[in-house]
């Protein structure tokens, strides 16, 4: 299949969605409630969520048609198809609503195709706030908008990036210990932490400042992100030879067929030197 072309579609569901998020930034947003995990971010949604959601099946529904594709949304009940095709879409209108409800950055819309073992092969990501776009398919790079990504020098110090403050995170004390560890394994002089935001643009948090990483343990409570909170990014690490796995090293189970969570095996995202 010739990725080429689905993820110029894609990119250009992106932009449209993006093109909505833009007309409401700035605007106070009436917040709705939803079924969800354990977490807040989980169980909140928006008018402009689901008006997103629309404009980017508009784009990618008469694919699924012409290439025989299943597709997953976040705001859509999951109707199971993508464990009977070769390939779904995994869409997330809005990462990061919270910070998008609040008027913060960090918010994005995310799109990916994923096959049915669970391999990410297209990874699409607008960061609205900023007007920049992310995207890679399998075997044709990583971009940052219209040039190939760039990764940052490395720094002298390890940074963890994380959607809440570490003392809230799960098995926090474990975390700093790994964190730690990290530090003296790599002969680096400290930890610094950078946190908020969505799951989607801290992984891209992490590519901009290696060495870095993007940890979360296994945990019981229903929640830990959902599959369309990691398929688009997994791609670009994937494609860029970076650590994309879940918490013991292996792969990320983008196809889970109990439950879109995540919470089940955690994610370890790091940029680190190769």
């Amino acid at each position: 299949m010739d990725l080429l072309p689905l993820k110029k579609t894609a990119i250009d569901a992106a932009y449209a969605a993006g093109r909505i998020i833009r007309s409401y930034m700035d605007q106070e947003i009436h917040v709705q409630e939803k079924e969800g995990g354990t977490n807040y971010a989980s169980q909140v949604v928006t008018q402009v969520d689901k008006e997103c959601e629309q404009e980017i099946l508009s784009y990618l529904l008469p694919t699924c048609e012409e290439y025989d594709l299943a597709m997953l949304t976040e705001e859509t009940e999951d109707d199971g198809s993508r464990f009977e095709k070769d390939y779904f879409w995994c869409v997330d209108p809005i990462d990061g609503t919270l910070a998008f409800i609040r008027n913060e950055p960090d918010f994005s819309v995310s799109i990916a195709l994923v096959s049915k073992e669970g391999e990410p092969v297209i990874g699409v990501i607008y960061d609205p706030s900023t007007e920049t776009l992310y995207h890679a398919a399998k075997g044709h790079g990583v971009y940052e908008n219209d040039k190939p990504l760039e990764i940052p020098s490395m720094n002298n110090y390890l940074t963890h990036i994380t959607d809440k403050p570490l003392e809230n995170t799960s098995r926090s004390e474990d975390l700093k210990q790994l964190l730690n560890r990290r530090v003296d394994e790599l002969g680096l002089s400290e930890l610094k932490v950078i946190e908020g935001g969505g799951s989607v643009l801290n992984a891209i948090k992490v590519l901009k400042n290696p060495p870095s990483n993007m940890i979360k343990h296994p945990k019981q409570e229903v929640g830990g992100g959902s599959l369309w909170d990691f398929a688009s990014t997994a791609c670009l690490f994937q494609e860029l030879g970076y650590r994309v796995t879940n918490f013991e090293g292996g792969p990320l189970d983008l196809n889970r067929k109990d439950s879109t969570f995540m919470h089940h095996e955690g994610v370890y995202y790091a940029c680190l030197p190769k």
